[in-house]
């Protein structure tokens, strides 16, 4: 199961790119059958089996979603859209946006309300998969430390007080009805203006979206017996005043001082774990006092952890200078 995993993997990182690349041409079943050395049908089944989608369903999801966002970001004709992302036609265009989103391009792009989009799948991690890291370890980075002033902004997010991990998030999420991965990722991934988004296509990684812990301002204990909860959301400008979607919250972030783990570029399957350790052991043996600061602690205090192996693995938390 695993390398059909990892097979069906390589058909949803080729659909982006092709997507991305408007090679109609390539994003063919049979073309990608192909490339894996299998019939359609046997990779039509497979597809199935492993995301529970048909791969003509995940495929129009993704289109769509790419260009949705050619739609709100953009003053390209809806035509040329249409055509940029595999449609015959302006109508054919039309029917299947408002099938998707419940309106139609033209409404969306003046009103660009949060909609929940098709991210990409991942049907292979090894560490979801409970398999670990493989290989030698690559990276000779070190971690860099330094501190930066963080202009305000806000936090448009989900909290879970129970959950331990990035993992252990999401599963615990996807246990509350329109929490889970898919849905939040999707909604966040249709937000406009978001501070941190590169546009990337995959959650966590160059999309906007990120990791946190937030001191609760309520004082709620999370499942570590600490004032403190894990968040998973996005950064958006201090004077946004678009919709907040339920069950997102909106938090106002002060303008303060971070200070910055931040490890460079490394191989996910090879060293994830091996660069989160050690950058927790940077931060474990930081002497605070010495560099005349203390972590914020406050009620609201965030940390931000960047995840995105193709530029770095950073924690950023929120300090206070001693006057």
């Amino acid at each position: 199961m695993y390398e059909w995993q990892k097979q069906i993997q390589i058909i949803m990182d080729e659909i982006d790119t092709c997507i991305k690349g408007h090679q109609d041409e390539a994003l063919t079943l049979r073309f990608l059958s192909r490339r894996l050395g299998y019939s359609e049908f046997h990779t039509t089944r497979k597809f199935k089996e492993i995301t529970g989608m048909q791969f003509r369903e995940y495929l129009r999801g993704r289109r769509l979603a790419f260009a949705l966002k050619e739609v709100r970001d953009s003053d390209k004709s809806f035509l040329d859209i249409a055509f940029d992302y595999g449609f015959s036609s302006h109508e054919a265009f039309t029917r299947a946006f408002k099938n998707a989103y419940g309106v139609t391009p033209s409404e969306y792009r003046k009103n660009p309300t949060p909609v929940v989009l098709r991210t990409k799948m991942n049907t292979f991690d090894r560490y979801f998969l409970g398999l670990g890291e493989i290989g030698m370890i690559q990276s000779t980075n070190d971690v860099k430390i330094y501190f930066v002033t963080i202009p305000a902004h806000k936090f448009l997010h989900i909290r879970n007080y129970e959950s331990n991990g990035y993992w252990d998030f999401w599963q615990k999420q996807a246990q509350i009805p329109g929490q889970d991965c898919e849905t939040i990722c999707g909604l966040l991934d249709s937000i406009k203006g978001k501070l941190d988004d590169d546009g990337g296509s995959e959650a966590n990684s160059g999309s906007g979206q990120l990791m946190a812990y937030i001191n609760d301002p309520d004082g709620r204990i999370c499942a570590w017996g600490i004032p403190r909860a894990e968040c998973y959301g996005v950064r958006l400008p201090a004077d946004y005043n678009g919709e907040v979607p339920k069950p997102l919250l909106l938090t106002d972030i002060p303008e303060a001082e971070y200070i910055v783990f931040e490890h460079g570029p490394f191989h996910y399957e090879q060293e994830n774990c091996s660069v989160e350790e050690k950058i927790e052991k940077e931060m474990a043996k930081f002497d605070y006092e010495a560099n005349g600061c203390t972590l914020d602690t406050s009620p609201g205090g965030l940390t931000y952890l960047y995840h995105d192996p193709e530029r770095y693995f950073k924690y950023v938390r929120k300090i206070i200078r001693f006057e």
